[in-house]
């Protein structure tokens, strides 16, 4: 583990915001990164907990950034929870709660969406969530309904200010159900065997880079991978003592990384 260099790592996972965008702008390096991994036919995928889009939706928003990632090359807890509920034995029918992101992962993934009977309850991201489908979920988790939630995070950003996430619609759910969720993305390390899958990696062999300790870090350093730690996100390089363990890597940025390819 300790002896891997960014040298010998063929595939890389990387988180998006914080990593290689920050609110629509790229993040100085992340454009040369892409083109450097290109370039050397490295495999690689950009993660986000983000349910809410789909793989050609978020392509498109990277262009506008700057950033041209074709859409295989994303992965999204949404592509994840699809992965994961096509995996479990069981009828394959859901009630959604999301938007095209989960809706198009499942459908792909072969479910029926319905509010009759459903095997399953998913609850993803969503702008508007409304009473009335949050109701129609708790009935129908007291009534029997697996429930999987694409994302753990509580909070998201916003131009005005923070937005209530998935997590905290979830924790609603739950207080009212008294039944706990299945999560699938990030910290999960189920989001990166996914991923993996997905391009054939192994994990001696895989690099994850991220920007934050308790999701990034943490999860793909049990997933077997080596972890880079970037500080153009959310956490400071003096945050990282208050943590029980330590990433392989700390860079100030992506841009650091691309003379090591």
């Amino acid at each position: 583990m300790g002896n891997r260099r960014v040298r010998d790592i063929e595939c890389f996972l990387t988180d998006m915001d914080g990593v290689l965008v920050h609110e629509e702008q790229p993040i100085p390096g992340a454009a040369e990164l892409l083109q450097r991994w290109v370039d050397t036919s490295r495999r690689f995928l950009i993660l986000t907990n983000n349910s809410t889009y789909t793989p050609r939706d978020l392509a498109a928003r990277l262009a506008r950034s700057g950033l041209e990632v074709p859409e295989e090359n994303l992965w999204t807890s949404a592509m994840a929870t699809g992965a994961f509920l096509k995996s479990q034995s069981g009828e394959r029918t859901a009630y959604v709660i999301g938007e095209a992101g989960i809706t198009t992962a499942l459908h792909s993934a072969g479910f029926v969406l319905t509010d009759t009977n459903p095997s399953y309850v998913v609850l993803g991201e969503t702008r508007n969530y409304s009473f009335e489908a949050i109701t129609t979920a708790i009935r129908l988790i007291n009534a029997g309904a697996r429930f999987i939630v694409t994302n753990p995070d509580t909070t998201g950003p916003s131009p005005t200010g923070v937005l209530p996430a998935t997590g905290a619609v979830a924790a609603m759910i739950t207080a009212a159900t008294n039944r706990q969720p299945y999560v699938v993305g990030k910290p999960n390390p189920m989001m990166f065997r996914s991923a993996m899958n997905r391009i054939e990696a192994h994990s001696e062999t895989t690099a994850m880079i991220g920007d934050r300790m308790d999701t990034d870090i943490v999860a793909g350093m049990e997933a077997g991978l080596l972890t880079v730690l970037v500080l153009s996100g959310v956490t400071a390089r003096e945050e990282i003592e208050t943590f029980p363990y330590r990433p392989n890597l700390v860079l100030d940025s992506v841009a650091d990384l691309v003379p090591e390819l």
